[in-house]
């Protein structure tokens, strides 16, 4: 039986590019403790002030990462991308120190499946997803678009004026378009979930969940 991994565990990011940086970022934010590693000893000395440890060493060595004690934590994040046999290497070697939880940067989908197959527990295709996401926003009917499994997706927009003035019941808005509204907010007003009775005026924003294809048709009815 795998032990369970505490919601506070502390995190290993390895690769301080774009996407390890925001990664340990925001790690660092939400209070987690992070220790960072990259070969760029500018960029270990900077993020060395940003995180709670930050090491330079070469993770595709194995003896590297046990001197840093790598082997203690149970969440790694490679980030690592741009040079497909570095990270491999690198997963390879998480892989070799049972470290449990597994996330991986691949920049196509062979090498995410090669990620896969050699242990990586999560692959994230970073540059892909921020495309499909730019490409729903671009239109500029949505303000925010995230996209789970099965084309199921959750979108910050302004409200169409088909369901405008009306409450939740009278615009039918799920039997006629298949999504839901799940939250609004009124100008100088918190998000509130919301009801049958919940009235959408032309000022507010909502949240939208729903199949992708059907929120696009939604968000296609205009203004």
């Amino acid at each position: 039986m795998v032990d369970r991994i505490k919601h506070d565990a502390p995190v290993l990011v390895i690769g301080l590019g774009r996407f390890g940086a925001a990664t340990a970022g925001q790690l660092d934010r939400l209070g987690r403790e992070v220790l960072v590693v990259d070969t760029s000893e500018a960029l270990v000395s900077k993020w060395s002030e940003r995180v709670t440890h930050a090491v330079q060493a070469d993770a595709r060595s194995l003896e590297a990462l046990q001197q840093i004690g790598a082997q203690d934590f149970s969440i790694a994040v490679c980030a690592t991308g741009s040079s497909v046999e570095a990270s491999v290497l690198i997963v390879a070697n998480l892989v070799d120190l049972k470290i449990q939880q597994i996330w991986a940067k691949a920049i196509s989908k062979s090498h995410g499946k090669i990620l896969e197959r050699i242990g990586a527990n999560h692959v994230i295709y970073p540059e892909a997803e921020a495309g499909e996401r730019v490409a729903h926003l671009v239109s500029g009917r949505m303000l925010d678009f995230i996209e789970f499994d099965d084309d199921f997706a959750l979108v910050k927009m302004y409200p169409p004026k088909a369901i405008r003035g009306l409450n939740l019941v009278d615009s039918a808005v799920r039997r006629k378009y298949n999504v839901t509204v799940v939250g609004v907010k009124s100008p100088g007003q918190p998000f509130t979930y919301a009801t049958a009775e919940t009235v959408v005026s032309n000022h507010d924003l909502i949240i939208v969940s729903g199949a992708e294809a059907d929120i696009e048709r939604f968000a296609a009815l205009g203004s």
